[in-house]
């Protein structure tokens, strides 16, 4: 015998014969058909919160009886009774998950639902469920990324290195771990390190490989599907794609390069900047001065003092300047370790190194800064 009881409630509102003639029969049945829809959407939310709800309560149990096994003392008895507020909660979801589970059963049957598909799925292989970025800290997607890395960096390099598509496909499907954001975040990386090393034709070709992947990526997002069941399907199109698609496809690698450019030539001028910035604080004299720039703000006939390193003729010239002129200058001298007092006040004596600093002054303000000392 079939059971056709399950056919006798079904929701329509598209299929009514009898309206108002003064009412607008078209906008009634999409009014209906709205409000039908708003209601599913409001009951998927519903469950979705609750799932969420009760995972989380889960997840804090476990943790609770981790903590319990290894805790003593007043933290133990503590540690109790979260788990016992948390084992209520739990119950209480429980009954919660089965009214809408019966609620759901007893909902009508309507144009939207009484013709889903019921024996489509996908299969993909896969040998674990993807992790979820959703809760995870900074510090975590820090750790996980480093932790692929680790696990994955000779398999990244070889597909970077791939040239034909059919390789490349035949990679990611034997080792589909690699499709994911992080493999994308590292060829990226990779890149930039590339081209601040001056090797633009291997950063060109590993670019060619970040958009194939980033594609891949986009792909799934917009059929929302798992990125890894997207592997075959970009790598057939892109092969025997129209012009349309492949200039499209070349376009962003071509924007993608530029991008890679602009943000070397960025990280470089940064560690020289970074470079510069270490080098003067590490010549700063004794009152925080830099003795590059102080000795290009002193009168010509003090530089001369300072280059010959002679104190007399120092002493001579400060003499026959000004007394506030030569107080100012001096002052700054001192702070910069260009001129160092000694014990006795009025005999004061030059800094051994203050004529080599000065004359390397332009070179020590511009200093070099090899590719190996970037980040």
């Amino acid at each position: 015998m079939v059971d056709y009881s399950k056919w006798k409630d079904i929701e329509i509102s598209d299929d009514e014969d009898e309206t108002h003639p003064n009412i607008d029969t078209p906008s009634l049945f999409r009014w209906r058909h709205q409000a039908r829809v708003e209601r599913m959407e409001e009951r998927r939310r519903e469950k979705e919160e609750h799932t969420r709800k009760r995972n989380e309560n889960i997840r804090r149990m476990n943790e609770t009886k981790k903590k319990i096994a290894e805790a003593d003392g007043p933290e133990l008895e503590s540690l109790k009774k979260t788990l016992i507020e948390l084992e209520k909660e739990e119950k209480s979801l429980q009954q919660k998950e089965d009214e809408l589970r019966k609620k759901e059963k007893q909902t009508p049957w309507n144009v939207d639902t009484i013709s889903e598909p019921g024996f489509t799925k996908t299969v993909i292989n896969t040998k674990a469920p993807r992790p979820k970025d959703e809760n995870l800290t900074e510090e975590e997607k820090e750790a996980r990324m480093k932790k692929f890395i680790k696990k994955n960096e000779t398999l990244l390099k070889k597909f970077g290195m791939l040239r034909r598509y059919d390789d490349s496909r035949q990679l990611l499907q034997e080792h589909n771990e690699l499709v994911c954001e992080e493999t994308a975040n590292y060829l990226v990386i990779w890149c930039i390190n590339l081209e601040m090393e001056g090797k633009h034709e291997l950063m060109a070709h590993v670019a060619h490989q970040t958009i194939c992947m980033q594609y891949i990526l986009e792909l799934s997002k917009q059929l929302d599907v798992d990125p890894r069941a997207c592997v075959g399907s970009f790598f057939s199109k892109i092969q025997i794609a129209e012009k349309t698609y492949k200039d499209s496809f070349d376009d962003e690698l071509e924007q993608f390069k530029a991008r890679i450019k602009k943000r070397a030539a960025e990280k470089i001028e940064e560690a020289i900047k970074e470079q510069e910035e270490e080098e003067r604080k590490a010549r700063l004299g004794p009152g925080g001065l830099d003795p590059v720039e102080v000795y290009e703000e002193l009168p010509d006939e003090l530089k001369k003092c300072f280059d010959a390193q002679d104190v007399p003729l120092l002493q001579a010239t400060i003499a026959k300047m000004p007394e506030q002129e030569a107080i100012y200058y001096m002052k700054k001298c001192v702070d910069a370790g260009l001129w160092v007092p000694g014990k006795n006040d009025d005999e004061p004596t030059m800094k051994e190194n203050a004529g080599e600093s000065s004359r390397t002054s332009e070179s020590s303000a511009k200093p070099t800064v090899s590719i190996d000392d970037v980040d």
